[in-house]
């Protein structure tokens, strides 16, 4: 039997996740977010979220990697390994964090369902291009399959949109 540092076997290791949406709101294919650097997969896959409410919460159990200086953005690492990226809406990085007031900081571990981010949604619609969220997993290399879930509508902290498997 193979053994990882401090005695823990592998098959300790989860092999599967599961990303709940970090929303409220409706499920679109991230092919269909309009903007390029996500609809075509320049970050990573994923799935994004069109928002009904400006609460965000953590799509996973995790560890806070980063919450970005203007608080549009938050990156968490799973137990697997995996890298979960949601960025509010696109062009928010304009806004320089007016609107947004982040919970949580790096470091912090978090829960499915935890609230990481509070949003205005009007100032968003207002002020950025859209408020079109995508959930990207940046380090895809990892994932090995990534199946795509689409409810029509999703609920923060408790509606599945992806499964991800065999992560190496």
């Amino acid at each position: 039997m193979l053994r990882k540092l401090f005695g823990k076997k592998e098959q300790d290791t989860p092999t599967e996740e599961v990303v709940v949406s970090p929303l409220n709101g409706r499920i679109i294919p991230l092919e269909e977010v309009p903007d390029p650097v996500f609809s075509e997969k320049m970050m990573g896959d994923g799935i994004a979220v069109v928002p009904d409410d400006g609460e965000l919460m953590s799509p996973v159990d995790g560890e806070v990697l980063q919450v970005f200086p203007t608080k549009h953005a938050v990156g968490i690492k799973t137990k697997t390994g995996l890298e979960i990226l949601i960025h509010i809406g696109l062009e928010t990085v304009m806004m320089k964090g007016e609107g947004f007031t982040s919970l949580v900081k790096e470091g912090d571990r978090v829960r499915a369902g935890q609230p990481l981010i509070s949003f205005n949604v009007d100032l968003v619609n207002e002020k950025a291009k859209s408020t079109v969220t995508p959930v990207i997993i940046t380090n895809g290399e990892k994932a090995g399959t990534v199946e795509k879930l689409s409810p029509d509508h999703a609920e923060a902290g408790t509606t599945p949109i992806m499964r991800i498997t065999d992560i190496k």
